[in-house]
């Protein structure tokens, strides 16, 4: 039974100094003013990780599997390169190379290439297939629900960033085959609107049996939070941790061979904004969840939030490729070889090495 790989992008640039708290840098609270998380113990406070750490309070599903050794975090991830453009951020994340559009497929569909091209089945969740699945491996698509309604919460987390999809009547035949599957195994049930945690279950779905995919992209838009933050990051994280709780409760047995990656484009600037929000910035957090991952700390060092350790006198500063983190699931749990991730899945990452032994 092959192992599984789910990648959720955040799109909109999650920030990272709310999702993975660094409550016990003295220079947090100073910064954030009236968007720092309490620290662990306070009211509506941080739940707590190790070495100073916590999860947002919104994440009490993603802080069990913490406890069950099934979460590990990366606080200071980057791109390659520093830009602060969601649209070229993306294709940098989704393209896997050292530069905007370097790559014209992604990395996650090179990464099925590069595992044989057909032993691995890869799906997509959402209305279009995102840069990171295109490619020469075909890929089946989902959109759940269909049509849309306005104010939709499930439809605005997956609305995709892109435009025009070219690959879109290409897997046209595949995604009517996979509604089907859903329909069949789910029965006359329907997703409920807003039913996050029922999404997860429906994905899962997918996931299973000897038709299941191996390899899954999901898109939550929604996070790029300029004004408002506190509220919206309340809404946009209880939407993941019910994702993923979904994921786990409907993967069943096969969620021990599951790894869960939570990335973005970018983080936000350390310091808030005149509108209780963040602008955007370079380093952010990474989660990586699943039944597969070992119990471990941080991935990657701590950078402080010293004024004289911000990027550009502004930013988290990145301590790690983000591509690190990435090459250690797909060598470690999803079986690539160190070489093919070199040259083939990430060019030109030769300096990058796997940024952990985490993974079962």
């Amino acid at each position: 039974q092959a192992n599984k790989m789910v990648v959720v992008i955040a799109r909109g640039a999650m920030d990272g100094l709310s999702v993975t708290v660094p409550y016990a840098d003295p220079n947090y609270v100073p910064l954030r003013g009236g968007l720092a998380i309490a620290a662990p113990g306070e009211a509506n406070g941080a739940l707590a990780l190790s070495e100073g750490f916590g999860l947002h309070p919104a994440l009490a599903g993603l802080h069990a599997l913490y406890g069950q050794g099934q979460l590990r975090f990366a606080p200071a991830v980057a791109l390659p390169v520093r830009i602060r453009s969601h649209f070229d951020a993306q294709d940098v994340l989704e393209n896997g190379g050292e530069g905007l559009r370097q790559q014209s497929d992604g990395w996650l569909n090179r990464a099925i290439v590069a595992a044989g091209g057909t032993s691995l089945k890869g799906l997509s969740i959402g209305a279009q297939t995102p840069l990171i699945l295109r490619g020469d491996a075909p890929v089946s698509s989902w959109a759940p629900g269909g049509l849309v309604r306005d104010g939709d919460r499930i439809a605005s987390l997956l609305q995709d960033l892109y435009v025009e999809d070219p690959m879109l009547g290409q897997n046209l035949a595949r995604g009517l085959a996979t509604e089907q599957l859903v329909s069949m195994e789910g029965g006359d049930q329907r997703l409920r609107r807003n039913d996050v945690q029922g999404l997860g279950q429906a994905v899962a779905r997918l996931m299973t049996g000897p038709e299941g995919a191996d390899i899954v992209a999901v898109s939550l838009d929604g996070w790029d939070t300029h004004a408002g933050q506190r509220a919206q990051l309340q809404t946009r994280l209880t939407g993941l941790d019910q994702l993923v709780t979904g994921l786990k409760d409907g993967l069943g047995d096969a969620w021990s061979r599951t790894a869960v990656i939570v990335a973005t484009e970018f983080g936000r600037t350390a310091r808030a904004n005149g509108t209780q929000g963040t602008d955007h910035g370079t380093g952010s957090s990474l989660l990586l969840a699943g039944g597969a991952v070992k119990r471990g700390g941080p991935i990657g060092d701590w950078p402080t939030l010293a004024d004289n350790r911000l990027f550009e006198n502004r930013d988290l500063a990145p301590t790690l490729d983000i591509r690190s983190v990435f090459k250690g699931v797909l060598r470690d749990h999803m079986g690539l070889d160190r070489a093919a991730l070199d040259a083939r899945v990430f060019p030109g990452s030769t300096a990058e090495a796997p940024a952990m032994d985490g993974l079962v």
